[in-house]
């Protein structure tokens, strides 16, 4: 009597390591409303909760947010009050309930610019959460990619002055040791919503060989459903880091 081929079960490709996410539309969001930007901005804030939540689930171990870009000085100072009193509740309100959810928060971005009282409260939070490993995130804060890089080739070219380090040695790894990510992957996955195309300035050296999903709803309309089809077409691709096929 033959026996029967036992069943294989369907093997699933690993989830991304790193979601990077641009999060975009919530102004066009709340003026399709006849609502000021700030609504948008605030519904932005409980997606971001969810959302989190869900890549946590799906097996993600990083995320990454760009929450305050070094332009986005340039809106008006209402709506920049609006945004910086927005992320002053949301670091008082949320550190408790990220520290339940296993979740550690780190913050990259130039921090001198930005208020005391608000650099006090990331201080806070970054401590309190430092042993959490469930997932951690990472916020984007008054961040541009260029002068991310601009101020690590500043640090090389110091140290090599100082003597402490020889010009022939800079290699990527060394570069990348000084940016504001040091220590953390690059990013596997890049999610963009509100339907642009492009990557405006946000981890220009991390995000070399990430794929990108961009996706045609704004932020405060991303949902879970949303999140799990930009996975599923990430692990439908073939990340070959330059090499051929085959």
């Amino acid at each position: 009597m033959l026996k029967q081929p036992l069943r294989q079960e369907a093997v699933l490709p690993a989830p991304p390591v790193h979601v990077a996410f641009i999060m975009d539309g919530n102004r066009r969001w709340a003026r399709s409303r006849g609502m000021p930007p700030v609504y948008g901005h605030r519904r932005g804030a409980e997606v971001v909760r969810r959302t989190v939540e869900a890549c946590a689930k799906a097996g993600v171990r990083y995320v990454t947010l760009f929450a305050f870009s070094s332009e986005n000085w340039r809106r008006p100072a209402a709506e920049v009050g609006d945004l910086m009193d927005l992320l002053r509740l949301y670091l008082k309100k949320e550190i408790a309930e990220l520290c339940r959810n296993g979740v550690r928060l780190k913050v990259i971005g130039d921090r001198a610019g930005l208020a005391a009282d608000i650099r006090e409260l990331i201080e806070v939070a970054e401590v309190q959460s430092r042993d959490n490993e469930r997932i951690t995130v990472i916020m984007a804060l008054n961040y541009g990619s260029r002068r991310e890089i601009t101020d690590a080739a500043r640090r090389l070219a110091m140290e090599a002055q100082a003597g402490r380090l020889d010009p022939a040695a800079i290699d990527e790894a060394m570069l990348a040791s000084r940016l504001y990510t040091a220590g953390i992957p690059d990013p596997d996955l890049l999610i963009r919503t509100s339907g642009e195309l492009r990557i405006s300035n946000f981890l220009l050296w991390q995000l070399a060989y990430t794929e990108l999903v961009f996706v045609p709803v704004s932020w405060p309309d991303f949902a879970e459903e949303h999140l799990h089809e930009a996975l599923r077409e990430y692990q439908k691709r073939e990340r070959r880091y330059g090499a051929s096929a085959g």
